[in-house]
């Protein structure tokens, strides 16, 4: 099966709160995107050494986050292989995970972007804050400009 030409990737814990705002944002954005074919979306709780492979074949990557650092309502920026990355941990940032691809892949993995959607409450059991749903929803219509630069 070949992937399409773009991923986006959220990760996050939908049951802690604003940490399903990655995964909120990924299920979202592909309600508008999801049927054109050249976009695959995946959400999973954290990122980990085999996603390196859902990178193989695209053009461009967006990973998105919940974050507590950073200002509201969300930081995009772009994502390079560390070669210092910690690769012992099953979990990893997306730096890390770039660092993986090169390492199996033996070359560059595609560009990627970080976006960062402020977020300050993480508790078991609850749901998003308001603040945090508005954040999520400027972070929307950033993705969207996102896709449509890309495609």
């Amino acid at each position: 099966m070949m992937n399409a030409a773009l991923l986006v990737f959220g990760w996050g814990n939908r049951s802690r709160g604003d940490d399903a705002l990655g995964p909120l944002f990924v299920e979202q954005l592909a309600q508008r995107w999801g049927e054109r074919g050249d976009v695959d979306f995946l959400d999973d709780y954290q990122l980990v050494p085999e996603h390196a492979l859902d990178l193989v074949g695209r053009r461009a990557v967006l990973f998105v986050d919940a974050c507590v650092e950073g200002t509201a309502p969300f930081v995009g920026r772009a994502v390079v292989a560390r070669a210092d990355a910690d690769l012992a941990s099953h979990a990893l940032t997306p730096a890390a995970l770039l660092q993986v691809y090169r390492r199996v892949e033996g070359r560059d993995a595609p560009p990627a972007t970080l976006l960062a959607i402020h977020a300050s409450s993480f508790d078991l059991g609850a749901a998003p804050r308001a603040d945090a749903m508005a954040n999520l929803e400027a972070a929307l219509d950033w993705g969207h400009a996102w896709l449509e630069s890309h495609l």
